[in-house]
């Protein structure tokens, strides 16, 4: 990793640092919502441009044949962040109005909202 200085606040942080469970929720949660922001607005222009209309989109999509464990892996791939970035943005929600600071209470909920994105995930797969 390179570095400005050998002792800058950016390598300290970068190099010194223990990877934690708070640390990566954090970095997921603006992920997801990078990624959700994107898939919106790639799906919202391409409804704009490209020619036919949903049936037939979807239609393509039953002709490709695909198995029961792709679509399953595929409709897991949409509903987890939707559901992760929900869960984890009424987690900050909390936060914003000063509950759930104390580091028992922020790995806690952190491990619901890992667990109930998954679950509700699952639930949304399996509809």
């Amino acid at each position: 990793m390179f570095c400005l200085a050998p002792f800058s606040s950016c390598c300290i942080i970068l190099l010194g640092s223990r990877w934690s469970v708070p640390m990566m929720m954090s970095i997921t949660h603006r992920g997801t919502g990078i990624a959700l922001s994107g898939a919106i607005s790639a799906f919202a222009v391409a409804a704009l441009v490209l020619p036919g209309n949903y049936s037939y989109y979807l239609d393509l999509i039953h002709s490709l044949s695909v198995g029961p464990y792709l679509i399953g892996l595929a409709k897991f791939g949409i509903a987890f962040p939707l559901s992760y970035h929900t869960y984890n943005g009424i987690r900050h929600l909390c936060w914003d109005i000063g509950k759930g600071f104390k580091i028992p209470d922020v790995y806690r909920t952190g491990y619901i909202v890992l667990g109930l994105s998954i679950i509700t995930s699952l639930a949304l797969v399996v509809m």
